[in-house]
């Protein structure tokens, strides 16, 4: 064998010999060189980014979520002082003078018109900090509320899944991951929303409250700690709503990621910029398109969440409303089927982008944190 064969012979023993070369975490032990190919980048498949199937840490989640409640609260805030006041009763017969029209598309442009004037009548009368009222509490309540939410539902189907369904995604695990996100979040979180209720409804001229803390002293002096836990029957009742959104969501996000594949396989560089912007950006309207459904069918609820956090009293000095089943039918019976939908208008203007911008903004920080 000439020196030319042997540096052949040696060059071809090298290539053969390269794939056994790694460490001892993975012994090449008792593999061949096939089985050690098939698990080197080259053969991987590749898979477009989904924030509810990678494999992001439990506490991401939790981080992601804060935050896109953080920034959601923040843009929305106005609009949700004008629907906490509109499900009022206090404020609802000051807001609610022009009668509404029959005509579904007149009377969706009087609700936008109403709308716009509230905020208008806000920002003349109590300045422009009275469009932010209650939004520290609202931050306070909101980044946990949306923390806990993400994490406890992602934990949850995570669990589920794995041991209940093989590793295969399924409705039902979608509708029990929600109930126990929406059930987790509304304990922990009720008496924060609570103040921020109570502040909201505060009037600005003869006031009650200085700020959340001397609310929060206020309620316990007056109504003793289960004061804090009012209207929590009408936000278990409430977690319907998110439940609902959550498998809408989900069922959305599936077809579009199965439209991604169909269009683009499963290799990412197939996608351009504009790709993943459009994606991202389908995503992000899945969830408002669920939070419009959802608030639609479940709305009633928050009418009888504010009247039961608000707790007016009768002329005797005793409570207005009692509970929740009794709450439904004073109000019906009083006020009519209509005011179970009061403050519908901004409360859809405002959760709906609130859910565009909270899931938009917790899929890139998920994104990023990965």
């Amino acid at each position: 064998m000439n020196q030319t064969e042997r540096l052949a012979k040696l060059e071809r023993d090298a290539e053969e010999s390269f794939p056994f070369l790694v460490s001892d975490e993975k012994s090449s032990t008792l593999r061949t060189p096939e089985a050690f190919a098939s698990e080197t980048p080259k053969a991987q498949k590749h898979v477009a980014f989904d924030p509810q199937k990678a494999a992001v840490k439990p506490w991401v989640h939790f981080v992601a979520g804060g935050i896109g409640g953080m920034v959601g609260a923040i843009v929305t805030c106005p609009l949700d002082v004008v629907k906490t006041r509109l499900q009022s009763d206090v404020y609802h017969a000051m807001y609610n003078k022009t009668p509404k029209s029959s005509n579904a598309v007149v009377k969706a442009y009087q609700h936008l018109k109403e709308t716009g004037s509230v905020i208008r009548e806000l920002y003349v009368n109590e300045g422009s900090r009275a469009l932010f009222k209650g939004l520290g509490p609202n931050l306070v309540g909101v980044i946990p509320a949306r923390s806990i939410n993400f994490f406890t539902y992602g934990f949850t189907k995570d669990v589920v899944t794995r041991n209940f369904s093989h590793g295969e995604e399924a409705t039902w695990i979608h509708l029990v991951s929600g109930i126990s996100a929406g059930f987790v979040t509304s304990t922990a979180t009720n008496p924060i929303w609570l103040i921020k209720t109570r502040l909201q409804l505060d009037k600005s001229k003869g006031k009650h409250y200085k700020n959340s803390w001397d609310c929060l002293k206020h309620v316990i002096k007056n109504e003793g700690i289960h004061g804090l836990y009012k209207g929590l029957s009408a936000s278990y009742l409430g977690a319907v709503e998110s439940t609902l959104q959550w498998v809408l969501y989900e069922q959305m996000r599936m077809f579009i990621n199965k439209r991604s594949l169909e269009l683009h396989g499963n290799n990412p560089e197939n996608k351009t910029t504009k790709d993943h912007i459009l994606e991202w950006s389908a995503r992000s309207g899945a969830a408002g398109a669920a939070k419009f459904i959802a608030s639609l069918i479940t709305y009633p609820h928050e009418v009888v969440r504010t009247r039961l956090r608000q707790a007016p009293l009768e002329s005797t000095g005793k409570p207005k409303y009692t509970g929740l089943i009794q709450c439904f039918k004073l109000v019906f019976k009083e006020e009519g089927l209509a005011s179970m939908y009061g403050g519908l208008t901004p409360h859809l203007l405002r959760t709906v982008p609130n859910s565009i911008i909270m899931f938009g903004t917790w899929e890139l920080v998920v994104r990023l944190l990965s």
